[in-house]
């Protein structure tokens, strides 16, 4: 069983940056891709941005590319969201994702990073909102 807890959500003013993280409660968790979704009232939950198990590649959205960074520790079992620039459509809940465990005989990032049906555990989700 993995659980993952976010943390980070608020209100910020367009143009502005937060941070979000969220902690893993898993053992082996350098073996799991970690990735972020969100997901606005009455819309479907969409990829953000994912980071594979050493953190040496990054998967992101169009809608957030050059403005999100997504990095982990896995010394502290966390992965983090780094939003700048923040837009009001960017309002929503965003979840943290877990996709594995995984070997190097079955793991491949570029195929897996950003197809939300293949994480297999969830958050429970921190809302950001940002006014205009």
């Amino acid at each position: 069983q993995v659980q993952l807890v976010e943390h980070g959500g608020g209100l910020v003013q367009a143009g502005g940056s937060l941070r979000l993280s969220c902690a893993a409660s898993v053992r082996a968790f350098d073996s799991f891709i970690m990735g972020w979704f969100r997901q606005a009232p009455g819309k479907e939950r969409e990829f953000v941005a994912a980071i594979s198990y050493s953190g040496g590649r990054t998967l992101y959205a169009d809608s957030v590319k050059g403005r999100a960074t997504i990095s982990r520790d896995n010394g502290k079992n966390t992965v983090y969201l780094q939003m700048n620039s923040l837009q009001p459509e960017d309002t929503a809940v965003y979840y943290c994702a877990a996709d594995g465990p995984h070997s190097t005989l079955d793991y491949d990032f570029g195929l897996r990073a950003g197809v939300r049906d293949l994480y297999d555990y969830w958050g429970q989700g921190t809302q950001v909102t940002v006014s205009s």
